[in-house]
């Protein structure tokens, strides 16, 4: 998909309007403080004292406040680590009896492989529609979603089983995530510059948001559900989108000449987004709620997907115009590794195993797989799959509900 000619100008922002209150408030208001005035006595002291005592001895009312989240929304388990319900063994019951399997997304072969993680050994092949480009657990956990881009539909997998169902028709589903309180499917239309809410179940369409930018792909929400960062990947922008209003709230060119923002992840303490960049060869370092403009830190050539440890003190960063993963630790906030696959590569989209002891990548341009020790970084396979493998899904995982892409989890 080559990119637009030209970039869409940017919005000014709209500014906040104060309202006045009216005179008829302002008349009432003055009325009520002369009747007070005039109502005092030689006993106001007396009936004063009994309202207090009487007021004391009443229980306190506890002031109803709105859930701090996203309505619908599951509570966060812990403030200081919205992935805590990702650690290793925490499998919802809904996932427990699925077997683990690694399913690969070909994009030139219109086919899924599906990999036996325990032999590292390609069990089955599943035809599906045309560019399959991710395989996405639905927020419910039940289904796997293969996203046929250019087929304009879905393709549900039965991880129970392992059998595709019948296709459903969706226009232009390059990716798909799912807002945390599980009330809407989101589309990321690339090609129609659109972001369609859908029925999470049904794909029935709820809402179109058209956008200004080019190539909406990857996305990730903030702690509390709110709201939600966009990558637009041929116009080098960002988007802030409300999602409870289903509203664009923000828009940014990001500040380096022909960007090409990829993968969004949100940081453990929920106060940061990283996005990765393969042209900027590293990723943007973003406050979310301030967005402000966010600073680059390189990583390596074609920074493409990210992934958080299930300990939470990780993230791991492929690299793939130069066969590299690097690695982001969370407290000491800065990189502290880089592995190398054996003979290069291009890893691509992924994510880790349910133990967190494997790393799985597609090599994007090799029509390869790649497993990775997430202790040592050695290289534990290199599995042959069908042509252009994109953004696989290990499953299942731990989590109690999926945002969606390749399996975001809280």
């Amino acid at each position: 998909m080559p990119p637009p000619t030209a970039r869409p100008a940017r919005r000014a922002p709209r500014t906040a309007r104060a309202f006045p209150a009216t005179r008829t408030t302002a008349l009432a208001l003055t009325a009520t403080l002369a009747l007070l005035a005039g109502c005092g006595g030689a006993d106001d002291g007396a009936r004063t004292e009994t309202a207090a005592t009487k007021a004391a001895a009443r229980p306190a009312v506890p002031r109803v406040t709105a859930p701090p989240g996203l309505p619908g929304m599951p509570p966060v388990q812990d403030p200081k680590d919205i992935y805590a319900a990702d650690r290793p063994g925490m499998l919802s019951p809904v996932v427990k009896g699925f077997p683990a399997r690694v399913y690969v997304p070909n994009t030139n072969s219109d086919t899924v492989s599906v990999i036996d993680p325990a032999t590292y050994q390609v069990i089955d092949t599943i035809d599906v529609g045309r560019q399959p480009q991710h395989v996405v657990p639905s927020w419910d956990l039940k289904t796997l979603w293969v996203n046929n881009n250019r087929g304009h539909t879905l393709t549900p997998i039965n991880p129970a089983t392992g059998e595709a169902g019948e296709p459903v028709d969706v226009h232009d589903p390059y990716n798909l995530y799912f807002t945390p309180n599980g009330k809407y499917a989101i589309v990321m239309a690339s090609l129609d510059r659109e972001l369609v809410f859908r029925d999470p179940h049904t794909m029935e369409i709820k809402k179109t948001l058209p956008v200004t930018c080019a190539g909406v792909n990857h996305a990730d929400f903030s702690a509390d559900g709110r709201y939600f960062i966009v990558s637009c990947e041929f116009s080098g922008e960002l988007l802030k989108v409300d999602t409870e209003k289903m509203k664009v709230i923000g828009q940014q060119e990001l500040p380096f000449d022909g960007a090409m923002p990829q993968d969004v992840k949100i940081s453990p303490d929920g106060r940061t987004f990283y996005i990765a960049d393969m042209m900027a060869h590293g990723m943007w370092v973003l406050n979310g709620d301030t967005f402000t403009t966010p600073k680059l830190l390189p990583t390596g050539e074609g920074c493409h997907g990210l992934y958080v440890s299930r300990d939470s003190k990780e993230m791991y960063i492929s690299n793939r115009g130069e066969g590299t993963i690097s690695i982001f630790d969370f407290p000491k906030n800065r990189l502290t590794k880089k592995w190398h696959l054996p003979e290069g590569g291009s890893p691509d989209m992924g994510g880790v195993s349910a133990d967190g002891k494997v790393l799985w990548l597609a090599g994007r341009y090799d029509s390869e797989v790649y497993a990775i020790d997430t202790v040592t970084g050695k290289q534990l396979a290199r599995i042959p799959v069908g042509g252009g493998p994109h953004g696989l899904a290990v499953y299942p995982q731990p989590g109690r509900y999926s945002l969606g892409h390749t399996g975001v989890f809280r």
